[in-house]
């Protein structure tokens, strides 16, 4: 996992609520149990008008320029809801996002968001609404994870909140396996007493 400290983009403005996991990726998209290779299936239901041959729907955020070259996602409540399907943090991030900014996320999805390095940045509403409104013509926004702020193209400042405990592994790139690999001596020791 790459270590996560400021990320600068443009913000899609995906202006929706509920958005659950079979929607983010849906199951007939998921054909590999690989991280890689799952953004062509990223919000396929709202991103094609026919998904056999893939014809892009000119009206998805996605589509248009300069989203489709988003690193950061604005959405709307509840995001991630549904199924606990790690695929949706993948094809996320396959996709290009670093970052995802609502108000709230459904606990599983908000918990693999941090088991991947995708961060997940909780808002208040009105705050959200200040960004829609700044997004339309493609605002660009910094997240500094460091100081836990989101900074917007004119300068206004906006703080978030972070379990510092995750914060630290995001900061370092340490996921779970990562972090039980520096114990490996002691791991090594605690074997070989029982064999």
């Amino acid at each position: 996992m790459n270590p996560v400290k400021i990320i600068s983009g443009i913000a899609a403005p995906f202006l929706r609520i509920n958005v659950d996991t079979d929607a983010i990726i849906p199951s007939r998209e998921i054909k590999a149990v690989s991280k890689k290779g799952l953004s062509d299936g990223l919000f396929s239901e709202w991103r094609y008008t026919s998904i056999p041959d893939r014809t892009p729907n000119d009206e998805f955020i996605l589509n248009r320029e300069p989203f489709n070259r988003s690193a950061i996602l604005l959405t709307g409540d509840n995001f991630g809801c549904g199924s606990s399907r790690e695929h949706a943090v993948w094809a996320l991030m396959d996709y290009g996002f670093d970052v995802v900014i609502s108000t709230s996320f459904a606990d599983i999805f908000y918990g693999n968001c941090f088991k991947n390095g995708l961060l997940p940045v909780q808002l208040p509403p009105d705050v959200i609404d200040r960004l829609f409104e700044l997004s339309s013509d493609g605002l660009e926004l910094s997240v500094d994870l460091p100081n836990q702020t989101v900074t917007e193209g004119a300068g206004e400042v906006f703080s978030f909140d972070i379990d510092q405990g995750i914060k630290t592994k995001l900061l370092e790139g340490q996921d779970e396996i990562s972090l039980s690999l520096k114990e490996r001596e002691k791991i090594l020791l605690f074997e070989e007493g029982h064999k």
